[in-house]
Formats: C-alpha cells, sequence, structure tokens
C-alpha cells in the first residue's frame, strides 16, 4: 500500500498524465476526489481551486475564502515561509519539491489562510506541479504532505462528513445532530463555535461549490447544472452564487473557460 505521507515524486509524471492533468475542467472532480490537500493556483499566483481535503486541513467555513480571493505571490505570510527564490521557480513554470517547510499554526491563523483551525500544524511538504500546453504555462498544482497533530472535536467532523456525504438530499439538522448524539441545539451552536458557520451554511457552501465545479465544464446548461445538484435554476441557490461571486452562473462559465 502506497505511503500517503511521502510526498509524491512529480518529476518522473508521465506525458499521459501530464496531458490528462492538463484538461482543468473535466479533472476538479478527480482532484476533489484526493486524500491528500491540493490547491491549483494560475501563473498571477491566484488560487483557482482548492480540493475537499484542502477545505479541510484550513477548515475554511467558506470554500470561497479560498478560490479567487487568495494569491500566493501576494501573500507576505508565504512569501515569508517560501521566500523569493523558491516563488519565483514555482510561477516559472519549474517542478518544485520543498520538503519540511515551517508553517507554525499561530501565525498562520493570524496572518494566513486558515480559518479557524483546530489542527495544530507542524511541517509541511510541499509538492508543485506545473501543467503546460505548449509553450504556455497553466497553472501549477501544489500538494500538501501534513506533519500535523489534531486537537478537536470528532463529533463535528463526523457531522461534516456525513453533511458531505449527503449534500445531494435536502439539509435535515435533525437527522444531522442524531450523528453527533446531540441535541439539534447544541449541536448547532457547537458546530458554529468550531466551524464559524452554522450546519445547514456548510451545506449551502458545498451545494454551492458543488454548481461552481460542474459550470468549470460546458457539458451540461446552465439549468442542467442546478438540476443535477438537485435544486431549481431559478431558486435560492441562483441568488446565493450570485452573492458569493457578484456574477450570475453563465458569467461566471464564460469567465473561467475564456482564460
Amino acid at each position: 500500500m502506497a505511503n500517503i505521507n511521502k510526498p509524491p515524486n512529480l518529476t518522473k509524471i508521465q506525458e499521459p498524465l501530464a496531458t490528462l492533468l492538463g484538461n482543468q475542467g473535466f479533472n476538479y472532480q478527480v482532484y476533489d476526489l484526493l486524500p491528500i490537500p491540493m490547491e491549483v493556483f494560475i501563473p498571477d499566483g491566484t488560487a483557482i481551486f482548492a480540493n475537499q481535503a484542502m477545505r479541510e486541513l484550513k477548515n475554511a467555513p467558506d470554500a470561497f475564502m479560498l478560490v479567487d480571493k487568495f494569491n500566493l505571490r501576494d501573500n507576505p505570510l508565504c512569501l515569508e515561509i517560501l521566500g523569493q527564490e523558491k516563488m519565483d521557480k514555482i510561477f516559472r513554470g519549474e517542478t518544485c519539491c520543498f520538503p519540511d517547510i515551517a508553517a507554525p499554526l499561530q501565525n498562520l491563523t493570524n496572518r494566513g489562510p486558515i480559518f479557524n483551525t483546530f489542527i495544530e500544524l507542524t511541517t509541511v511538504d510541499l509538492s508543485f506541479l506545473p501543467i503546460w500546453d505548449g509553450d504556455a504555462f497553466l497553472y501549477t498544482i501544489v500538494f500538501f504532505t501534513i506533519k500535523n497533530k489534531y486537537h478537536g472535536r470528532d463529533d463535528i467532523a463526523k457531522a461534516q462528513e456525513y453533511i458531505r456525504q449527503n449534500w445531494l438530499d435536502k439539509f435535515d439538522l435533525y437527522k444531522t445532530a442524531q450523528v453527533t448524539n446531540l441535541s439539534p441545539r447544541h449541536f448547532q451552536r457547537l458546530f458554529k463555535e468550531v466551524a464559524g458557520i452554522t450546519p445547514s451554511e456548510y451545506y449551502q457552501n458545498i451545494k454551492i461549490e458543488k454548481i461552481r465545479e460542474k459550470l468549470l465544464s460546458d457539458r451540461l446548461s446552465i439549468e442542467q447544472v442546478f438540476t443535477d445538484c438537485n435544486v431549481e435554476y431559478r431558486g435560492v441557490y441562483l441568488k446565493l452564487f450570485k452573492e458569493k461571486f457578484s456574477m450570475s452562473p453563465s458569467e461566471y462559465r464564460k469567465d473561467k473557460l475564456n482564460k
């Protein structure tokens, strides 16, 4: 069985796999299934994707805090941790592996892209895989091999996992609270203390993130994307999507697929 704690050897990636990874719209759903936390950054340093494992690591109460808003090149903390020389190599499109990068939790919580986490982070192995299309550098994928200690609540983690597994169904506070063996009222209060948002908001964010991912491929119409996510196109999630991204789903798709 492969050792998931060992950083991937990205220098030996085969050309067919590199070609597959270059099919950006197709692979977002694959990236989301990977157990290793990962993010995707375009050449200007902007994060355009964070998989589920990364969102859990950063305990981002809203996935949209990580997408389109966080810039690796401009972040003072990340520049301090990596240094300008490493940052330049990454965004020249080089394959880079940086073991044992110190990333203390206190600094990350106060100054960087981690939100209300209950993870005590020690060091991180970072592996950057650039994706090229001929002479054009498209984006870089960074894989995080985490060396950490976890201090948190298993009951809330179970509830989050239950919500993620049942995101297609209508949200049910009582069923979700049963997973934790807590009363709905106590569960809802405790969930917000840990995650920074309510269980229903957590569910909504996952649903909107699934809509966003499906929009990154033009295989489905806009209305079919919403239907596939088991919500009405002209219902509340259309409004929530516009609030999150300040644009309509069709505008978002056009903007991302034309880059």
